[in-house]
């Protein structure tokens, strides 16, 4: 089967890191760690899992930051190569092992990509999968598969990158009839914004900043709206098409980023703006809550700096390795710092309820709104362009881009 595979190279690696800002082709060159290659259909590991044909599979900012070497070396020692890319991904049951039970050939669904304990099947579970905290299972090397801490950086599972892939009965989650593979494939990430977004307590007149206007912090600002919040909501967006997504899907402000964001919003939220000799301006005032759906350097320090004293800040935004911030604010101003990893079992109007399930709900209620953040699809061999659309986000005015396997 063709699949785009994550081979580990060093040299290779340390090409693309210390160069790549420069010379972005390298990222789909001869100095590339990635290819496309054609490879064995994965096996079952053991007989309570399920292998998929991958339908869709969306392009994740993790995926394009493995790609390009910009990715913090943190996950390295959880992973197991050479693996097969992608974990958002749709697709149908093709073959079932004898103990799955519940599942039929042909049924549509999602894969929850974490691979805890119980997709090990490691008995008795870690403390954090027995506080159903699943992605941050501690036997993530460990059990009936390699390393990996979600499929997609397994070499054992494959991902969505390929024509097939495997998953555990307990990664599988049913798309309902009505619901298109093009909404289907937004269900990872939204699921992400959504536990971020059940993360927080917040007074209903309290003003709520998102810095960043791509998947991440449009999804937030999805998640938001859908789940009844009414406060303002100020997005800092990029690119163009981003800002008009957020207020399409429910932003009150959106501000561009560029060297007057500070000023403009000083205005906006009546904070007092004061320049030190060095560094970035220093904010008196702010908001109550800033989500940042980065994680770079810049957008890090800004979300510290825009969040009032005693306020809270979520990390959304896989960080890289972030350099030159001023932590300063954190101490001085008694921030809150929370980071929002995936999705696990949430509160939700008093019942607990797994993040994906909610999100299912969610999408089947408003998934028409998220439809325009999915970009045109690419074919598997086509996959050098599809990387640099989905890294030239700006140019080529996408979201969301995808690979169809419908299309092989």
């Amino acid at each position: 089967m063709e699949a785009i595979q994550y081979t580990k190279n060093i040299p290779r690696y340390l090409a693309l890191r210390y160069l790549g800002k420069k010379w972005r082709s390298l990222y789909t060159s001869q100095f590339s760690c990635i290819d496309l290659v054609d490879i064995p259909e994965p096996q079952l590991p053991t007989q309570q899992w399920v292998k998929i044909r991958t339908r869709l599979s969306g392009i994740c900012g993790s995926d394009l930051a493995t790609i390009t070497a910009k990715g913090s070396p943190y996950f390295s020692p959880f992973t197991s190569t050479p693996f097969v890319l992608g974990h958002e991904i749709v697709g149908e049951i093709a073959e079932i092992g004898d103990a799955v039970k519940d599942w039929s050939i042909g049924e549509r669904v999602v894969i929850e990509p974490a691979l805890s304990c119980v997709v090990r099947e490691i008995d008795p579970l870690c403390h954090q999968c027995q506080n159903f905290r699943f992605a941050n299972c501690e036997n993530i090397t460990k059990g009936s598969i390699s390393a990996g801490i979600q499929t997609g950086y397994c070499r054992d599972t494959g991902g969505g990158w390929s024509q097939y892939v495997l998953a555990h009965q307990s990664q599988l989650h049913l798309i309902p009839d009505d619901m298109s593979d093009e909404i289907a494939v937004l269900l990872e990430p939204f699921a992400c914004a959504v536990h971020g977004v059940l993360q927080i307590e917040l007074d209903s007149k309290s003003d709520i900043c998102v810095v960043g206007g791509g998947t991440i912090g449009l999804l937030t600002i999805a998640a938001l709206r859908m789940l009844g919040y009414q406060n303002r909501i100020v997005v800092f967006a990029k690119h163009s098409h981003q800002q008009q997504f957020a207020r399409d899907l429910g932003a009150n402000v959106v501000i561009p980023v560029n060297n007057s964001r500070y000023t403009v919003f000083s205005e906006l939220i009546d904070a007092k703006s004061y320049q030190p000799e060095l560094g970035q301006q220093v904010l008196l005032g702010g908001v109550d809550l800033t989500f940042d759906c980065v994680g770079s350097s810049v957008t890090i320090d800004d979300a510290l700096r825009f969040t009032q004293a005693g306020g809270e800040v979520i990390l959304l935004g896989m960080p890289g390795i972030p350099k030159n911030i001023d932590w300063t604010s954190i101490w001085y101003k008694q921030l809150r710092v929370k980071g929002a990893y995936t999705y696990g079992f949430e509160i939700y109007n008093g019942e607990q309820i797994h993040t994906f399930q909610l999100g299912l709900y969610l999408l089947q209620l408003y998934g028409d709104q998220l439809l325009p953040l999915v970009g045109a699809p690419f074919s598997l061999c086509d996959y050098k362009r599809a990387i640099q659309t989905a890294l030239n986000t700006g140019k080529t005015s996408t979201v969301k881009t995808i690979f169809d396997l419908r299309l092989e």
